[in-house]
C-alpha cells in the first residue's frame, strides 16, 4: 500500500508532508512502489502511528478478566476499530487461581485480527487496602515472587508490568527480585516519598495512572509523585475529561517531559456502550457520560468509559497538548515501556504499517493495520 500526500508524523516527532509505503506488512523507506500496490491519497489528512495502550480492562461488555476468548476477542477489534492496535490489558485484584485462568486465555489467543494483544498489566494484586479504589479488597495479596513467576510462565511470558504498593510487606523485595524480568509500577499506594525512592533505586521505574489512588503533593510531604519525577520514572496519565484536571494535564507534560507520560485509557466494560449498569472486578458499576463510579460508593472513580484514541484526541482539542505530544505519548512511549517498539508505536521503517488517517479535527477516517484498511 502507498499512503501519498499525508502529514505524517514523523520519527522525529514532528509532522511532515510526504508519502508512505507498507510492504509486507511494514513500513519501507527509499523503495519504488509496484504497480499492483494499493494507493490512497491522504491529502488534508494526518498519518499518525497505530496506538498502544497497556492499561485499559475492557470495552462494549467485555472484561480481560472474563478470561475467555470471546471477551479477548471482542476488545482486540473494538480497540482496533478505534486505531488502538497494539493492547496489554490489565487485570484486577484477583486471587493466584482467577489470574492463572486470565493467563491461561492470553497465552492460548492468537492475533488473527484486531488489535494484537502485546502483553498483560498485572494491576493487582500486590497493593494497599488504603488505596483500594476500585479493586476488589477481598482478593489483596503480598508481594509475591513466586507467584508472579508461577503466573508469568501460565501467560507464556506477557507480563509486560506489575503494579505495586511499596510501602507494603514483601514489595521492595519483590522489585529488587523481578525488576530485571518485567517493568514495575507503583500503583494504588500510600507511599511517602523516601519509600518510593527506596523502590525506584530498587528498580521501579514506572507509575501507574499518576495522581490517582496515591499520596498528592505537599511542600513537606513531597510524596510518590516528586520521588518519580526525580528518577525519571515513566507516568500513566489518563486523559478522559474526568479522571484529572486540564491544567494537571499541562503540567504533568511541561514537568516530566512529552518521553515519559503515557497516555491510558484505563477503560471498563462500559467503554463504547450507553450509560448504564456495569461490573469491574465483581463489583457494580454505575456509568453516566464519560464518568464511571462503583454504585455503592459513587465518590469511588470506577476506571473509564473513554478509548485511548478519544483520551489523546481530547488531550489535543481540550486540555491543550500539542498534538506531537499526545500521539508519542500515546504510541512510541507506551511501545518503549513494553519494549515492543522495534515493531509499534512509530512509523519508522520496519514496524508495522499500522496507520491512523485523521483529519484536521482528529476524527478517524481509515484505520489500516499492516497495511490492509480495517476500518473507515
Amino acid at each position: 500500500m502507498l499512503i501519498k500526500n499525508a502529514t505524517i508524523y514523523t520519527p522525529q516527532h514532528t509532522f511532515a508532508r510526504g508519502d508512505l509505503l507498507i510492504r509486507d506488512g511494514r513500513i519501507v523507506f527509499g523503495a519504488e512502489p509496484l504497480p499492483d500496490e494499493e494507493v490512497l491519497d491522504a491529502e488534508g489528512l494526518y498519518a499518525l502511528p497505530g496506538l498502544v495502550d497497556i492499561h485499559f480492562h475492557g470495552a462494549v461488555g467485555y472484561d480481560f478478566c472474563d478470561a475467555s476468548e470471546e471477551a479477548i476477542q471482542a476488545l482486540a477489534d473494538f480497540e482496533a476499530s478505534k486505531g488502538v492496535l497494539a493492547i496489554c490489558p490489565a487485570t484486577m485484584t484477583y486471587s493466584e487461581e482467577i489470574l492463572a485462568g486470565i493467563m491461561d486465555a492470553a497465552a492460548a489467543h492468537k492475533n488473527g485480527k484486531g488489535a494484537d494483544l502485546v502483553g498483560i498489566n498485572l494491576e493487582g494484586p500486590f497493593i494497599s487496602p488504603d488505596k483500594i479504589g476500585a479493586q476488589n479488597p477481598k482478593y489483596l495479596h503480598p508481594a509475591d515472587v513466586g507467584m508472579f513467576r508461577r503466573l508469568q510462565k501460565r501467560s507464556g511470558g506477557l507480563i509486560k508490568l506489575v503494579d505495586l504498593a511499596p510501602e507494603e510487606d514483601g514489595a521492595l523485595d519483590f522489585i529488587a527480585q523481578c525488576h530485571g524480568e518485567v517493568r514495575i509500577s507503583i500503583a494504588h499506594t500510600c507511599t511517602d516519598y523516601d519509600t518510593a525512592k527506596q523502590a525506584f533505586a530498587a528498580g521501579a521505574s514506572h507509575m501507574t495512572h499518576l495522581y490517582n489512588a496515591m499520596p498528592g503533593i505537599t511542600h513537606r510531604a513531597p510524596g510518590p509523585m516528586i520521588a518519580a519525577l526525580e528518577d525519571k520514572a515513566e507516568v500513566e496519565l489518563i486523559t478522559d475529561g474526568v479522571h484529572i484536571h486540564p491544567a494537571v494535564v499541562r503540567f504533568t507534560f511541561r514537568v516530566f517531559g512529552d518521553d515519559r507520560v503515557i497516555l491510558i485509557a484505563d477503560s471498563m466494560m462500559a467503554c463504547g456502550l450507553p450509560d448504564g449498569q456495569y461490573s469491574l472486578g465483581g463489583q457494580a458499576v454505575t456509568v453516566r457520560g464519560p464518568r464511571a463510579t462503583l454504585t455503592e460508593h459513587p465518590g469511588v472513580i470506577a476506571g473509564s468509559a473513554t478509548c485511548l484514541y478519544d483520551c489523546m484526541r481530547r488531550a489535543v482539542l481540550d486540555m491543550g497538548v500539542p498534538l506531537e505530544s499526545a500521539v508519542r505519548a500515546a504510541s512510541e512511549n507506551p511501545a518503549k515501556s513494553i519494549g515492543i517498539d522495534s515493531d509499534y508505536g512509530s512509523l519508522a521503517a520496519g514496524r508495522y504499517g499500522n496507520v491512523i488517517l485523521a483529519d484536521r479535527e482528529l476524527n478517524i477516517v481509515k484505520v489500516i493495520q499492516k497495511g490492509k484498511v480495517i476500518a473507515g
